[in-house]
């Protein structure tokens, strides 16, 4: 299982006390030091069945930055994943990725269901 995550992220680290305390391994990697591919990005965006959106970090500053609140419903998906690829910091965190499961952000609820 790979653990995507920011260290310096608050939620990053209540989501890996949660794994730890659960004693789920897993392969951690940094996302600022070690960006998803857009490959990657690709294939867990397929796996997850869930809307692209929910890979962006809404609330990260960059985000805002570019304004992308506005410009994601008309930017076409590749275009979206090419930007996600960029920079980690764009991308939502933490990320699980476990065969054909990907969780994005950290619900412990969600987690539960799913990796227990």
């Amino acid at each position: 299982m790979l653990f995507i995550h920011y260290p310096k992220c608050t939620t990053c680290q209540k989501a890996k006390k949660w794994l730890d305390s659960h004693n789920i391994s897993y392969t951690e990697r940094n996302i600022k030091e070690e960006n998803p591919t857009l490959d990657e990005l690709s294939e867990w965006y397929k796996a997850s069945g869930l809307p692209l959106k929910k890979f962006f970090n809404t609330s990260g500053m960059l985000y805002r930055e570019m304004g992308l609140k506005d410009k994601l419903a008309d930017m076409p998906e590749e275009e979206q994943l090419k930007l996600l690829a960029s920079d980690g910091m764009l991308v939502k965190r933490p990320i699980i990725v476990k065969g054909d499961t990907v969780l994005t952000g950290f619900r412990e609820k969600e987690w539960e269901g799913k990796l227990i």
